[in-house]
């Protein structure tokens, strides 16, 4: 038995690591969108992984979920918390953390480790205005993918303010300026300071202590990692492929 999985089932994305117990080292990773079904994506990614291996059922350790969907993939060993499994997959990757911020797509939180272990954490999952939602919905606004967002806001020119801390009122205010001809990159710009600003909000509930970690598929915006190390005044250390830490960690729990 060789390898540890862990799937991560997001509202948005499915993501799964092949971990091999051996060599401790991540054989295989991937994501894709997570279907009506989250089951079926969780079952697509692992025989993707197995063919990718090219190897058997018998060579699996145990499989461990974590995410949104994580307790109705009927082949998991295991359930286990986002908390849990993205504490243990950043501390692998950086074992002197202190804080990590996951911004996902209908949640984010803030997770304070001591020792390589949570310490405390707090949690925003009522509101979307600021996760990566309230991303997609501004993609649709201004009919721009959420993938460009952090080039095209890079290159604004001036800043605005959206104030509204609700989505349904913060949309109101982007289509004013929308009607107003501002520049897209400017509101994209200011899109990205009001969610830094409701980020620290959430930090300011638990001890900021660097280095901070940064994860979640909105770690991959250039622009919201400018945005949220200037309104924190730190340095964020990034993940090489940030949507996959919490399936990391859960792979990780598997293969003990």
């Amino acid at each position: 038995m060789k390898y540890g999985i862990g799937i991560d089932l997001g509202s948005r994305t499915t993501k799964i690591v092949f971990f091999e117990k051996e060599s401790r080292s991540i054989k295989y990773t991937n994501v894709i969108a997570t279907k009506v079904n989250p089951a079926d994506s969780a079952f697509d990614l692992l025989e993707m992984g197995k063919k990718e291996l090219n190897i058997k059922d018998a060579e699996i350790s145990k499989i461990f979920t974590t995410g949104y969907g994580r307790k109705i993939v009927s082949f998991s060993d295991k359930f286990v918390s986002e908390i849990t499994a993205h504490a243990k997959g950043i501390v692998f990757l950086f074992p002197n953390v202190r804080t990590i911020l996951d911004i996902g797509g209908q949640d984010s939180k803030v997770i304070s480790i001591v020792d390589g272990k949570v310490n405390d954490f707090s949690m925003n999952d009522k509101c979307a205005a600021g996760t990566g939602r309230f991303l997609e919905k501004v993609a649709v606004l201004l009919g721009i993918q959420v993938k460009d967002f952090g080039e095209i806001a890079l290159t604004a020119d001036k800043k605005i303010d959206i104030s509204s801390t609700c989505v349904v009122f913060a949309e109101s205010e982007i289509i004013g300026y929308l009607a107003k001809t501002e520049k897209p990159a400017n509101i994209l710009e200011s899109v990205h300071q009001s969610i830094a600003k409701r980020q620290k909000n959430l930090l300011s509930r638990i001890p900021l202590i660097e280095p901070v970690v940064f994860t979640g598929g909105v770690a991959n915006n250039e622009s919201m990692i400018r945005a949220l190390e200037e309104t924190l005044n730190i340095t964020l250390s990034i993940p090489k492929d940030p949507s996959i830490t919490g399936a990391l960690g859960a792979a990780l729990l598997a293969s003990k």
